[in-house]
C-alpha cells in the first residue's frame, strides 16, 4: 500500500502540495514542483522494522563571508521508528510517535526550539 498522491506538508504558516515523484519497493518521494520541499516515506526491514518520514528543506541564501554571492543550503529534519518485529502493536508505536510530535510541538514547539539550541 503506497500514500496517496499528492502529500501536503505545512511549514510555519505555508502550505506545500507534494507530487509523488519517486518510488520503489519500500519507498516513496514526493516533491514540491520548486525542488525546495522533499518528502521521503522508507521502510527498512530485517531483524527489526526501522520506518522512515524526512522531509529535506533547500534553499538558496547570502553567502555569509561574500554576502552578494547566493548559496544553497540545505536542511533534513526526521522521524524514526525502530521497533522489534514483534512484541509492539501498530497502535502502541502510533501512539509514541504522536507522543514525541505532541511533546516537540507544544506550547509553540518549545521542546523543540530547546532542542535546537543544544539544551539535554
Amino acid at each position: 500500500m503506497a500514500f496517496s498522491d499528492p502529500q501536503s506538508i505545512t511549514i510555519g504558516a505555508s502550505t506545500a502540495s507534494l507530487p509523488r515523484t519517486g518510488s520503489g519497493p519500500n519507498s516513496g518521494t514526493f516533491t514540491s514542483p520548486t525542488g525546495e520541499l522533499k518528502l521521503t516515506i522508507s521502510h527498512a526491514v530485517n531483524k527489526r522494522a526501522r520506518r522512515t518520514a524526512r522531509i529535506d528543506i533547500q534553499k538558496i541564501v547570502p553567502d555569509p563571508l561574500l554576502p552578494a554571492v547566493n548559496a544553497p543550503r540545505s536542511a533534513s529534519v526526521y522521524l524514526v521508528c525502530d521497533a522489534p518485529l514483534t512484541g509492539f502493536t501498530g497502535a502502541e508505536l502510533t501512539d509514541g510517535i504522536v507522543a514525541i510530535c505532541d511533546y516537540l510541538s507544544a506550547s509553540s514547539g518549545a521542546a523543540a526550539a530547546r532542542l535546537l539550541g543544544g539544551e539535554s
